[in-house]
């Protein structure tokens, strides 16, 4: 896969990412074969004084798509059922939150996935719009995460008075390393 990436082959690499699903499975593709392949190529663009970026991306790029298409969308089958998964304002880096969509999405569960960098005012709106069960966090940086957004969306609330809800709040990805929502 890493020399698909490097060669900048499309073709190639679409098949193996395509191959590796079927055969191992979302999630174990995605442990085994296609973050291991990721960090490879991440080291290889670290080690080279900044060279291959173009490869990190093209190799992104293709399994961001291979992601997408494992798993098709669920519909919620209840009020609340749902799982909305974002990645904090400033943050850019999907793809581990587009493999755990894929892995909820591939065992039947609904999901709302709104990408990178998803600007405060529209996460809250997605939040009231969706009353998900669970809202996701993702932030790869401690310059992303921030605790008092994941605090806020853990404070909302809506449904009729009496019977309010609220989502649980997972915090997703290092950049929350040592901070919890509460």
């Amino acid at each position: 896969m890493a020399r698909a990436a490097l060669r900048l082959d499309a073709v190639a690499l679409e098949e193996l990412l395509l191959t590796a699903i079927a055969e191992h499975g979302l999630v174990p593709a995605w442990t085994e074969v296609i973050m291991p392949t990721l960090q490879a190529v991440g080291r290889k663009w670290e080690s080279s004084g900044e060279r291959y970026v173009e490869v990190e991306h093209f190799l992104s790029w293709h399994v961001s798509g291979a992601l997408r298409r494992s798993a098709r969308p669920v519909a919620a089958d209840r009020p609340g059922a749902t799982t909305v998964l974002a990645c904090v304002p400033g943050e850019n880096h999907t793809l581990p939150l587009e493999a755990l969509a894929a892995a909820l999405t591939e065992h039947g569960l609904p999901v709302r996935m709104f990408g990178g960098a998803l600007p405060v005012e529209s996460l809250v709106a997605a939040v009231r719009r969706t009353g998900p069960a669970v809202v996701g966090l993702w932030a790869q940086s401690r310059t992303t995460a921030s605790r008092p957004l994941a605090q806020h969306v853990a404070a909302m609330e809506w449904g009729v008075r009496g019977a309010r809800r609220k989502a649980a709040v997972l915090t997703l990805g290092p950049g929350w390393a040592g901070q919890g929502v509460s």
